[in-house]
């Protein structure tokens, strides 16, 4: 099953700069368990409109099954981990 953390962002967004730390260490802890996609909400609009993301940052986790968490604003290491988890990562 594959899983992909979805990571909703745009240069100008403050809050995404403090959200990118947090997601690297993610990676370094679950490394290949799951697929890391950065979506520029400013060059890829329409990906934004089908996920309906209204606010920087919002982090969307997915699986063959469909979306599985959505969390907006700066999000913990903890609660993407847990998230990716049940996700199957």
């Amino acid at each position: 099953m594959t899983v992909r953390l979805l990571d909703f962002y745009a240069d100008w967004c403050g809050p995404c700069k403090t959200q990118d730390p947090i997601l690297e260490e993610v990676q370094e802890e679950l490394g290949d368990a799951f697929e890391l996609q950065k979506v520029d909400v400013d060059e890829e609009q329409d990906v934004a409109n089908q996920y309906q993301v209204r606010s920087l940052p919002t982090l969307i986790v997915e699986n063959d099954d469909g979306v599985v968490d959505r969390f907006v604003g700066v999000t913990q290491k903890e609660d993407i981990t847990a998230a990716l988890s049940e996700a199957g990562a």
